[in-house]
Formats: structure tokens, C-alpha cells, sequence
């Protein structure tokens, strides 16, 4: 005799015992996540076997992912899948497959994805995590207000320069003892986008901004641990407990609460007849009849930290590890200081208009930025709608990494991937770009500051050079390997600059 299935089931879960009827739910909830998760799509790409409900989580190394996920795209190809909790993950690695999923598919890949630990902090605010039309808007006021304050322009370069002075002085400061750069380097590059949003700078000593640098350095460490990445497992539940993910919003809120006293006395100082510096741009924005807007001061707040985020720490890191590989490579460090004496001599700081004439010193930035590789899987991506690539049914909601790594240490587009190497990016002389190179991304959300962070990188780099000459300190090998925060950052280290005869 046959039984309805749903008859036997509403039997069995009345007879139970609570702690099978608890086991039973559990199995239920796992077979109906692994259902889900495979959507008996025969298409899917490839990928490592997971646990149920945590996926792949225990499988990454937190510490250094870029070497996992360098493994897996050699076991599984240029596309290939990963689940942590509730979140999927497809990587894709190679140009043909990056620009397909940035360029041809860029208005498929066009939004940011709402991993938990961002959204619990952001939700949709900002520059980086909103989407469609308030991300439009923000972006083309961003780039408007940039431009109208110097982007592009020689104000700007102006405004670089005479920081690049105020740098040279700190370094100077240390008199040849060895230092670690990392406190002068990030006051320099952050005070530039504050003097921008904020309408100042501020002094290399002022405690304030001090403490706000540290603020902005804990947040970048902390993202990376594991209890902030097990929130984006369980969110519903890490949300309630004690950890790491608990101070790392506490930072955020301290970050927040800072920029929300900067904005409260741009209102209380505005004049309309006079814009300043990108807030009060915004406020003016706000005060317009729009009910389509999304000009709020919640979202001014994360703008600002946006730009603050953006515009200090990738460029800073970039900085850091130039001065470490010129320490660790002399030679190299001699072609660029004979480069600049030739250019630009001693007498004056090199200015933009030289860069066109020094092409081994604008090789050797970028080669730094290659070796650098600062943003490893670069911003994450999710896919609007179903779609495929490379062949592979790739689902809505899927979030889309694009392996930067494996495409600056490819050793078909680099002759010496693994070493540092200026001529990778010359020919017969003089500077050649090259496709293979995106340490900015590309498509519509390639990186706001782009234009900026090249100024910064060019100028800064090249006063610094032309002053001092980098080493390691008496009896001390100097490491390049990487820590990795939000950004991959060399470990810590301790250089001498030693003044250059003028």
C-alpha cells in the first residue's frame, strides 16, 4: 500500500523526539544549501569540493590568499568556482577572460557585490558599494568636483610638490638612522585628498590626524581575520557574538564619526558664493530641489571616506614598496637618480612635464606597481543577470573576482615575472605600455583616482629619489615579502636614507 510522502513526513515530525526533529532540520536545511548551490546546471565551472554550509571557507589561507587561489586557477583553469557560506564566488584569471567580464560584460558586471562585513558598516552608501542610479550620480560628481579642484591641472601638481617638500623635510628629520617609512609616506599621500575633501592638511604631528591614520591602518588589518571573514559566513549569527568583527566596526564608527564633525562645520562655515573643497560642493548639491537624488549627508559621510580610503592607502603602499625595492636593488635605484640628475638636475623639484623624458624612471613605477600588486583580485564584481563566460554558465548574484595577480606574474606577457625588472615596460628606450598591465582595473568603474594616484606616484617618488638615496640599514637583509591587509602591503620594515651630494 502506497502513503502520500507528505502524510509520513507530518507523522514522523509529530512522533519525534526534539533533538531529532532539530538533526532532521539541520539535514534538510544542509541537502536543500547543496541544492542550491549546484542549480543542476550541467555548465557550472569547476571548483574545489566544500563542507556544507561553510563551503570552502576552510580551505583559504586568510593569511596569504593569493597563493591558494594562484593553486587552484593551476588545478581548475582560467575560471573556476568557490563558496564561502552563502556567497559564490567565480575567479577568473588571464586578459581575454578579464577584459570579457570588465569591458565586453561590464554592464553585466557593472554592480558591487553586498558582502555582509561591507554592508552591515556601508549598506549602499559611497562611492565603491552603491549601485545603479546613485552610483552614477555620485561617480560624476566625484570626477566633477576632482576636476574643478585641480585634477588634471597644474593646481594640483602645485599641491603635490609642496607636500613632496614637506616629506622630504620628515625624512630628512630622521638624520640617515634607519626609520620605517610608513608614518611619513601616509601623511604626505592622505593629506593631498584631504586638502581636496577636507579643504587642509595637516601637520605631520597634529595628533588628531595621527590618530585618524591609525584608525584607517587597524580597519585595513583588521578585515582580514578570520572572525570578520566568518561574519560573511554567518552574519546572522557573528552579528551577536564578541570578536574581532566587533572592533573593527568600532573603528569604522570612529572613522564616521570624525568625517560627521568635519561636515557639521563645513555647515556651519559654508558660503554659498564660495566652494572651497569637495564638501562643501556636496552640501550645495544637497540644498537643490531633487527628489531623485541621492545627495544625503549619510551618503556625503561615506563618500568622504571613500575618497579618504582610496586616496591614502593604495598610493601609500605603492610608495612603500618602491623605497623597499630600490633599497633591495641599487642598481636599479642608480639608473633612475642619474635619469632625474639628467632631466631635472638639482636646482628644482621635477615637475609632470619631465615624465615624458624620463622613461626609466616611469618604467620603474610602473614595474613597482606590477610587483607590487597592491589589489591582488581587484574590487569585486556581481553579475546583474544570468550569464556566461569563458563558456560557463555563470548564475545572477554570482560574485566575480578578477585574478590581477595571475595577470602581472603571467610569463607570457613578462619576460622575468618573478623578478623586479623596469625594461619589462621599455623598448629600444623609451616607455612602452602594456595591455597586460591594470593595477587601476578598467572598464566603467576603473578606479576614480587613477589620474591622481599617477601624479602622486611620479612626483613623489621621483622628489624623494632626487634627495636621498634608500638602503638597508648596516648588517640587515631587507625582506619583499607581503602582509596582507585589504591591501597587500610589504611587512614591516626599516630603511636609512642617506642625503644625496647636491
Amino acid at each position: 500500500m502506497w502513503f502520500p510522502l507528505g502524510s509520513v513526513l507530518h507523522s514522523l515530525w509529530g512522533s519525534a523526539p526534539l533533538h531529532t526533529l532539530f538533526l532532521l532540520s539541520a539535514i534538510l536545511l544542509i541537502l536543500a544549501q547543496y541544492l542550491q548551490k549546484r542549480r543542476s546546471h550541467l555548465n557550472y565551472p569547476p571548483g574545489p569540493p566544500g563542507l556544507p554550509i561553510v563551503g570552502n571557507f576552510f580551505q583559504m589561507d586568510l593569511k596569504n590568499p593569493q597563493i591558494i587561489i594562484q593553486k587552484l586557477t593551476k588545478k581548475y583553469g582560467n575560471i573556476f568556482c568557490l563558496h564561502l557560506g552563502n556567497l559564490t564566488f567565480m575567479i577568473v584569471s588571464g586578459l581575454p577572460l578579464i577584459k570579457e567580464v570588465l569591458i565586453n560584460q561590464g554592464h553585466v558586471f557593472i554592480d558591487r557585490a553586498k558582502v555582509p562585513i561591507h554592508f552591515h558598516v556601508i549598506k549602499t552608501f559611497g562611492l565603491i558599494a552603491s549601485n545603479g542610479q546613485a552610483w552614477k550620480q555620485q561617480r560624476r560628481f566625484a570626477l566633477m568636483t576632482l576636476r574643478n579642484f585641480g585634477l588634471g591641472k597644474k593646481t594640483l601638481e602645485d599641491r603635490i610638490r609642496e607636500e613632496a617638500r614637506y616629506l622630504t623635510e620628515a625624512i630628512r628629520e630622521e638624520k640617515e638612522q634607519p626609520f620605517d617609512p610608513r608614518f611619513q609616506i601616509n601623511n604626505a599621500v592622505s593629506n593631498i585628498i584631504c586638502s581636496i575633501t577636507f579643504g587642509y592638511r595637516f601637520d605631520y604631528h597634529d595628533v588628531q590626524f595621527r590618530d585618524l591614520l591609525k584608525t584607517l591602518d587597524v580597519i585595513l588589518h583588521l578585515e582580514t581575520r578570520s572572525e570578520c571573514q566568518l561574519f560573511n559566513v554567518f552574519p546572522w549569527i557573528m552579528k551577536f557574538l564578541p570578536g574581532t568583527h566587533q572592533k573593527l566596526f568600532g573603528e569604522w564608527k570612529k572613522l564616521e564619526t570624525f568625517i560627521e564633525g568635519i561636515v557639521k562645520q563645513h555647515k556651519e562655515n559654508l558660503n554659498p558664493e564660495e566652494t572651497l573643497d569637495y564638501i562643501d560642493a556636496y552640501l550645495k548639491e544637497m540644498s537643490k530641489d531633487n527628489i531623485h537624488s541621492s545627495f544625503e549627508e549619510k551618503n556625503l559621510v561615506f563618500c568622504t571616506l571613500d575618497l579618504f580610503f582610496a586616496g591614502t592607502d593604495t598610493t601609500s603602499t605603492t610608495l612603500r614598496w618602491a623605497l623597499l625595492f630600490m633599497a633591495v636593488y641599487p642598481e636599479i635605484q642608480g639608473k633612475i637618480q642619474a635619469e632625474i640628475d639628467r632631466v631635472v638636475g638639482h636646482s628644482r623639484q621635477p615637475t609632470m612635464d619631465d615624465k615624458e623624458n624620463m622613461p626609466y624612471t616611469n618604467a620603474a613605477i610602473h614595474e613597482v606597481q606590477r610587483m607590487g600588486d597592491i589589489l591582488p583580485f581587484n574590487v569585486p564584481r556581481v553579475a546583474t543577470v544570468d550569464t556566461t563566460v569563458g563558456g560557463y554558465h555563470v548564475p545572477k548574484g554570482t560574485i566575480m573576482l578578477t585574478n590581477l595577480t595571475s595577470l602581472h606574474r603571467d610569463p607570457k606577457e613578462w619576460a622575468t615575472p618573478e623578478t623586479f625588472n623596469p625594461e619589462h615596460f621599455l623598448e629600444n628606450g623609451q616607455f612602452k605600455k602594456k595591455e597586460a598591465f591594470l593595477p587601476f582595473s578598467m572598464g566603467k568603474r576603473v578606479c576614480i583616482g587613477e589620474q591622481l594616484a599617477r601624479a602622486e606616484l611620479f612626483l613623489f617618488f621621483t622628489c624623494l629619489l632626487q634627495k636621498f638615496t634608500f638602503q638597508a640599514p648596516p648588517n640587515t637583509q631587507l625582506s619583499l615579502d607581503s602582509e596582507v591587509r585589504v591591501t597587500t602591503s610589504p611587512v614591516s620594515y626599516k630603511i636609512c636614507a642617506l642625503p644625496r651630494a647636491m
